[in-house]
């Protein structure tokens, strides 16, 4: 067994799969992400927009064959189904839900792991590697996604138990917040742009691509720079973590100055992402659920974004 690597079943997240000759052009017209960068050796990230420029999704994106495959948060896939459908009457692609057809692990410290399984995956961001049936995908701080067939998955899961723990998805979790990456859930929907958790950080948002629905927002707050609401990093002494969208307080404001966007626990005490007014962070006194709530107290991020760098995608 590999020192320290650990797995869990990433049964958090359905797939939306869009197939087919006009897969790649549609959906450029509805991402922010740009799908030129996208190829068989690179997945990445990206979010769907309201004409308003708020984010009815968060997903990462992965190409496949003929095939562009969107895992999201599970509750959001059937309603970002039926309303892509509408859209895409007048093109050489369908959608379905491909939920059943993968099944996807998290994998912590994954590198031995990936190996003995015949996988040799690039330490880059978003790089990844395709063999026997089976996708490997490395996250930013040096996690791996790996994708298998559903009917190939009890086999690969015992050949995870050979080199490495099975541990919970709070692990998984866990470690998604202290990288930093927010993601929309069904709570969250239609409450984000893409700028409030970072997305752009992580190339899920392109400036140069051209229109796609909620771009001129988006554009706007990326090169206006007027955005008073960004993604902080906190912890408080809880061992519940809050649901996405609850609310986190500041004497500051009279009403709530942020929601949590992800959240998990460690012992006793619970660390979160979560969207936040300037002025509240500024003045530190922030509560969760209620004005006199639970303290939180701020962590930084493991990453500074970097506007120059965001905006030549």
């Amino acid at each position: 067994m590999t020192d320290n690597a650990s797995f869990c079943v990433l049964a958090h997240e359905g797939v939306l799969a869009v197939r087919g000759a006009d897969a790649a052009t549609f959906l450029q017209g509805q991402l922010t992400c740009n799908l030129k960068y996208l190829d068989a050796d690179n997945a990445g990230y990206g979010a769907r927009c309201t004409p308003k420029g708020r984010m009815l999704s968060s997903f990462r994106i992965v190409p496949h064959g003929d095939e562009y495959l969107l895992a999201m948060a599970s509750e959001l896939v059937e309603a970002q189904l039926a309303d892509l459908k509408k859209y895409a009457v007048f093109s050489k692609s369908t959608l379905a839900d491909a939920s059943a057809e993968w099944t996807r692990f998290g994998l912590l410290d994954p590198d031995g792991v990936l190996s003995a399984l015949g996988l040799a995956l690039p330490a880059e961001t978003n790089r990844m590697v395709c063999q026997d049936g089976r996708i490997a995908i490395r996250l930013p701080d040096g996690r791996a996604e790996l994708w298998v067939a559903t009917g190939d998955a009890a086999a690969t899961e015992a050949l995870l138990a050979e080199h490495a723990t099975r541990t919970e998805l709070s692990t998984w979790l866990l470690a998604q917040v202290r990288a930093g990456i927010g993601q929309v859930f069904g709570q969250t929907r239609e409450l984000f742009i893409p700028q409030m958790i970072n997305l752009q950080a992580f190339d899920g948002v392109s400036f140069k691509k051209g229109c796609y629905t909620g771009q001129e927002i988006v554009a706007r707050m990326q090169y206006l720079g007027k955005l008073k609401r960004h993604l902080h990093r906190l912890e408080g002494a809880t061992d519940q973590p809050p649901a996405p969208g609850t609310e986190i307080f500041s004497p500051v404001h009279p009403t709530s100055v942020g929601e949590v966007v992800l959240a998990a626990t460690v012992g006793s005490r619970t660390e979160l992402l979560a969207v936040l007014q300037e002025d509240a962070v500024a003045d530190g006194r922030l509560y969760l659920a209620a004005p006199e709530g639970q303290p939180l107290t701020r962590l930084d991020l493991p990453y500074t974004p970097d506007h120059q760098r965001e905006i030549q995608r």
